[in-house]
């Protein structure tokens, strides 16, 4: 074990259902488009749009092979950042259908370097009910939904699949929306916060936690009960999916005791792989991620 253990607040299956059960009740409005909107050999890409469980306008695309039908698909959430996932390699494999959006209201394709001041990760942080991963997950759930009710896709056979925040996002998604049937973690975040913010946090953009903290009254107390409703070790125990995570050995952001935590915490069918890496995109998950999912989406 890391030393990263579960630290479950007693509420937490209640929170987590209500904060789901919204998501799952929330109108359908989505609009998608008839062109194909991005070059991508083998696939065919639209563009669309669909209502936040806020209202707001969201903007994503769906990839599909070309006559595509009832095919396994996977919702692609993106790392940290107002920037959009492009579907590119990483955001889609063969013979599958893909769809991922921005969080943020942004365009399809949007494209910004992370600065501090475009940071989020302290919106809504003083409670677990305002805290901006909260909507996240939800607007998360609401666009799984849109793609098990595309043509393409099978609706049996949807999973999850991202790196750092979306392959945190993923096992949250696993853990809680009963659409989704198998899971790929790629260097998940937020694991064991509540033991890495007590040492010194230097990086950017786990360091916007530890500047709010100081802005608000009892900010160190309240910030960390919010986190234990958060945290993807905590989060992990309730995903009985089967789960793939990569931890790399060379990863500054994600480290690899707080990935192998969340992976030690899963109760189900899994599998960790390691790669000597960086927090960064290594060829070896196309493949490897493609066949975790072929296999556990039959």
């Amino acid at each position: 074990m890391s030393g990263y253990e579960p630290y479950l607040p007693e509420d937490f299956d209640e929170f987590w259902q209500e904060t789901v059960a919204e998501a799952l009740a929330a109108p359908l409005d989505c609009h998608r488009s008839i062109s194909n909107d991005y070059d991508l050999e083998g696939f065919e890409v639209q563009t669309l749009d669909f209502r936040s469980v806020t209202g707001q306008r969201l903007n994503g695309w769906i990839a599909c092979p070309p006559g595509a039908r009832r095919l396994p698909g996977f919702v692609w959430i993106p790392p940290y950042g107002r920037e959009s996932k492009l579907p590119d390699e990483y955001g889609t494999r063969e013979g599958f259908v893909s769809l991922s959006f921005n969080f943020f209201g942004e365009s399809a394709f949007h494209q910004e370097k992370y600065v501090t001041s475009r940071g989020y990760f302290a919106e809504g942080a003083e409670s677990p009910e305002t805290w901006v991963f909260r909507r996240m997950l939800q607007d998360a759930i609401i666009a799984t939904r849109i793609l098990q009710a595309q043509i393409e896709a099978d609706e049996d056979r949807i999973g999850a699949m991202g790196m750092s925040q979306g392959g945190g996002i993923s096992i949250w998604l696993g853990a809680w929306c009963p659409i989704i049937r198998a899971v790929c973690a790629d260097m998940p975040f937020l694991g064991g916060v509540n033991l890495s913010l007590n040492q010194n946090v230097f990086r950017y953009p786990l360091k916007e936690l530890t500047d709010f903290m100081q802005t608000i009254p009892v900010g160190e107390e309240r910030v960390m009960n919010t986190l234990s409703y958060f945290d993807t070790v905590n989060q992990a125990t309730r995903c009985h999916k089967p789960t793939q995570v990569s931890v790399g050995l060379k990863d500054p952001a994600c480290r690899p005791d707080t990935v192998r935590a969340i992976y030690d915490a899963l109760p189900g069918q899994k599998m960790l792989r390691t790669y000597d890496w960086g927090h960064d995109w290594l060829p070896a998950m196309v493949d490897n991620n493609r066949q975790w999912l072929a296999e556990n989406l039959r």
